[in-house]
């Protein structure tokens, strides 16, 4: 009996060293896999990033454009350069593909939602002078109770930005910092959709127009509607920004405000003794209404500003837009007919600080609106317009004309446009759409000059007249 009882035992054991040897020649157990997990609660797109509470969502677009018989990509008017000019040297068609990528990040906290959001651009643009590609950091932030620190749009701005209803960027008329500005802004909601916004916002990039010291104009000057030497100093105070926001089921209604430094460098450029002009502030006030609801079908809406700047133009002609303009054609009088401006947030003169003058400011007005209606859900149609208005007031406008010769010289001038465009969307998210728009510029010199305007423009007896000029765009558009 004991020897049945050990040679059972003997056996077991050495049936679980065999068992163990195989074991361990055995591959070991994989880990689970972690599975991306949907994030619904910061709507469709999002996603949790695997193993943290943080949900991403990635998305962009990818479009092709086409502009014809424009300055510059994206239905961009002849008012400037060889295409104001109208000569050879002009591309009847500018073309540019872009790629955009952006990331949205949110983390649910004690504090509220931690959102970061970046925007990129990569594009390819052709016919607007030289073949190149360049990047684009439209936006690039934080938001984290209430706070806002990065590239975003202004506080002063609206949610359609540049874009009531057109695809051109250069609707003048209002602001537009459709590609975001640097800016450290605070946001409450006080409930019933009502919030209030304030901001600092860099001034450099994009809401600097021109500061010119009028002394040593000449006539040359007038050919580019430069009116001097372009005298800002470097920045001192950021914008000061603040906005009443009202969101309703019916659309939004907006009361903006900013505050600006207009800030001069010295009388004469390159020597500091010779002192400068005592800095002043601009300002500009904004309304903004949005109609949503309308009985002219489902979708259809109604976008408007009207905006009003001392001494920040920039936030009337946008910060995309030149603020010189120089336009061509025909005369019977002269060589050509030659329509001419120049904005700025303000002008002084002199040299130094005995014969130097201060700085006056500018007024501008703008009024910017379109109509959206929708035909069927394939087929939109969008009629969009503007109005600006600058005025260079008495003194301003004697230091500016000081040196005129043969004309009558008035740099007050007024932009209008209209235009429309059309879009289909056959399938969800891709768009075909065609623009066409008109501006004209209706400026108050009058009179026949002789100039040399350069470029291709021979000296010549030029005549000064209002003028306009078309141009149409063509887009296609994949949104993902």
């Amino acid at each position: 009996m004991n020897m049945v009882k050990s040679l059972f035992l003997g056996s077991a054991a050495a049936l679980v060293a065999m068992s163990g040897a195989q074991a361990a020649d055995l591959p070991l157990k994989a880990k689970a896999v972690e599975y991306v997990k949907v994030c619904s609660i910061y709507g469709a797109g999002f996603y949790y990033i695997p193993g943290t509470d943080t949900c991403i969502k990635l998305g962009g677009y990818l479009r092709a454009d086409a502009t014809m018989y424009g300055g510059a990509a994206y239905n961009a008017p002849a008012w400037n350069g060889n295409a104001g000019q109208k000569n050879r040297l002009a591309n009847n068609t500018i073309f540019r593909s872009r790629q955009d990528i952006n990331i949205d990040t949110r983390t649910a906290t004690e504090y509220g939602v931690v959102r970061t959001y970046f925007d990129a651009t990569f594009n390819w643009t052709t016919g607007d002078g030289v073949a190149a590609g360049s990047l684009g950091v439209y936006y690039a932030f934080i938001q984290f109770a209430g706070f806002t620190f990065g590239k975003a749009v202004s506080q002063f701005d609206t949610p359609w930005t540049g874009y009531p209803g057109n695809n051109t960027s250069f609707l003048i008329g209002g602001y537009d910092d459709v590609t975001g500005i640097n800016q450290v802004a605070y946001t409450a909601e006080f409930g019933n959709g009502v919030s209030g916004s304030i901001s600092l916002e860099d001034q450099s990039s994009y809401l600097q127009s021109a500061l010119y010291n009028t002394s040593g104009l000449t006539n040359a000057g007038f050919a580019s509607g430069v009116f001097g030497t372009n005298s800002y100093a470097g920045t001192q105070i950021p914008d000061i920004v603040g906005k009443i926001r009202v969101d309703q089921a019916w659309g939004l209604f907006q009361v903006s405000a900013a505050a600006h430094q207009v800030r001069a460098s010295y009388y004469t450029p390159a020597l500091e003794t010779s002192g400068h002009p005592s800095d002043t502030w601009g300002y500009a006030v904004q309304g903004a209404i949005s109609l949503k609801n309308l009985p002219t079908g489902p979708g259809d809406s109604i976008n408007f500003t009207a905006t009003y700047a001392d001494g920040a133009t920039r936030y009337v002609l946008g910060g995309v837009s030149p603020t010189s303009f120089a336009m061509y054609g025909n005369s019977g009088v002269g060589y050509q007919s030659l329509a001419l401006a120049g904005a700025a947030d303000g002008v002084f003169s002199g040299t130094n600080n005995i014969n130097g003058s201060g700085i006056t400011k500018t007024q501008a007005w703008g009024v910017r609106g379109a109509f959206n209606h929708n035909w069927s859900p394939f087929w939109s149609t969008s009629l969009f317009g503007s109005y600006t208005s600058i005025d260079y007031n008495g003194t301003a406008t004697a230091q500016i004309c000081a040196t005129a010769v043969g004309f009558t010289c008035n740099p007050d001038f007024r932009i209008a446009q209209i235009g429309t465009v059309t879009r289909w969307t056959p399938v969800k998210n891709l768009t075909f759409s065609g623009e066409v728009m008109y501006t004209y510029l209706d400026q108050s010199h009058s009179g026949l000059v002789a100039l040399a305007p350069g470029a291709t423009k021979p000296a010549a007896n030029y005549e000064l007249k209002d003028l306009g000029t078309w141009s149409g765009n063509l887009r296609v558009q994949r949104v993902f």
